[in-house]
């Protein structure tokens, strides 16, 4: 167990809290789990690469607590109505046909997807743009406009950034499949 996987645990147990402070109108303090969360997923990958404590551990735990946590702010946006429902099918429908290419590859004994920075920095933006627009909901007065502002500047790079990875991703994992693909017809014809 590394420092950096240690971190990523840490993060993913701020998934449960997050959740029971929303359900209890903390939404102040939800956010505040959100951007710690958000800082130890900088921090452990920085830490990774400077201590050099990499490791396939931290290549598939720290990818999949990003979408644990964004599938947990998703569902609070969804249950406090404080983001659209055409945004929440965009990002799903990313992670979903990821989701199947994923098996395919691994059906395939293809490695996972490389996280690439901009797929970071999507992450990045969604983990702060959907709880400013959820704090926008509870907040009231100007700090709301302010939120709501801020929160749908960080939603419009992040869904953008967001689906322009997802597609770099699948063209990443449909181009391996199909060098395998070429491969074995190459055999097939020897």
């Amino acid at each position: 167990m590394t420092i950096p996987n240690l971190l990523t645990l840490l993060r993913a147990a701020g998934i449960p809290l997050f959740l029971f402070l929303v359900s209890e109108a903390k939404y102040s303090w939800a956010v505040l789990v959100l951007v710690i969360g958000g800082a130890t997923d900088y921090l452990d990958g920085k830490l990774a690469r400077a201590l050099k404590q990499e490791s396939r551990l931290g290549e598939l735990l720290d990818p999949a607590v990003d979408r644990l946590y964004i599938a947990s702010v998703l569902v609070a946006m969804y249950l406090t109505d404080s983001i659209p429902l055409w945004v929440l099918a965009l990002i799903v429908l990313r992670d979903l046909i990821l989701g199947i290419l994923l098996l395919v590859m691994k059906r395939k004994n293809i490695n996972p997807f490389k996280v690439t920075y901009l797929g970071k920095a999507a992450t990045f933006n969604l983990l702060y743009a959907l709880p400013l627009l959820l704090l926008a909901g509870g907040a009231g007065g100007e700090f709301s406009e302010v939120a709501f502002i801020a929160g749908w500047a960080f939603a419009g790079w992040g869904i953008g950034l967001y689906l322009w990875t997802g597609v770099g991703y699948a063209r990443t994992g449909i181009s391996e499949l199909r060098e395998i693909g070429s491969r074995i017809v190459r055999k097939e014809n020897e």
